[in-house]
């Protein structure tokens, strides 16, 4: 009898782990869209220079930070300050990659840091939804193809944004899109009380901070969502031993 291999994964699963990445990330794109060319355009009234401001968006890649940024930018904000509340801004990152990091840490080095780099709100958000489904040998595939479609989205509406430059009229109000797109995205994820508990609660303590300094709202009303979904899920078995 022959020894036994363990089985392999062909490559054409790869591709299509890949390309179910890029498909399920389409919808979002008429969302992304907007706001890229939102971004290129105030960079460009911000008086960053445009090769600079496609550069941004090549190498940065982090829709708030960088329009946060091109606003400090622009009220000559010393740059210190800049760093530090883009990194506070950024802070959720953590969560997401705490999130993933079950899934991606047998990867090599390489593809960890590929798929970090790609890490945004809604790469997360579709990422996580493949992760549940399970059998994710080749996951990291799909969670490429939705990070490469967002990047390349994004570099193609900064491109056009900077192109456009002020010409954007502001009456369009073109930056409700990607809220709208996102809560659309995470409604059908939300199942049971502690995930419906942490999104009401973050929402409402977002728009109820949106004034604070620095985007600081959003920092205080995800930790309020997480620590309303934590509170409800803890009580929630208690809940249930009681009945019992």
């Amino acid at each position: 009898m022959g020894a036994s291999h363990p089985p392999t994964i062909s490559r054409s699963s790869a591709l299509y782990e890949f390309l179910d990445g890029v498909r399920d990330q389409v919808p979002l794109l008429f969302g992304v869209a907007p706001f890229g060319i939102i971004f290129g355009a105030l960079a460009i009234d911000a008086g960053i220079p445009p090769l600079e401001t496609q550069g941004f968006s090549l190498f940065v890649f982090a829709g708030s930070a960088q329009l946060i940024a091109a606003g400090m930018i622009a009220n000559a904000v010393p740059p210190l300050t800049i760093v530090l509340t883009i990194l506070v801004v950024n802070l959720r990152h953590m969560l997401y990659s705490a999130n993933l990091a079950p899934h991606i840490q047998r990867l090599p080095s390489r593809w960890r840091i590929i798929l970090s780099w790609l890490l945004t709100d809604e790469a997360f958000a579709v990422a996580s939804l493949r992760y549940r489904r399970g059998n994710t040998a080749q996951a990291h595939w799909y969670t490429l193809g939705t990070g490469l479609t967002l990047w390349g989205i994004w570099q193609v509406s900064t491109g056009i944004g900077i192109l456009l430059g002020a010409h954007i009229p502001g009456s369009w109000s073109l930056d409700f899109a990607l809220p709208l797109t996102f809560m659309a995205l995470i409604a059908p994820t939300l199942t049971n009380r502690s995930d419906w508990a942490a999104a009401l609660s973050a929402g409402f303590m977002a728009v109820a901070l949106a004034g604070l300094p620095y985007k600081m709202g959003l920092l205080l009303a995800s930790i309020v969502g997480i620590t309303a979904g934590v509170v409800v899920e803890i009580s929630t078995p208690n809940k249930k031993a009681m009945s019992e």
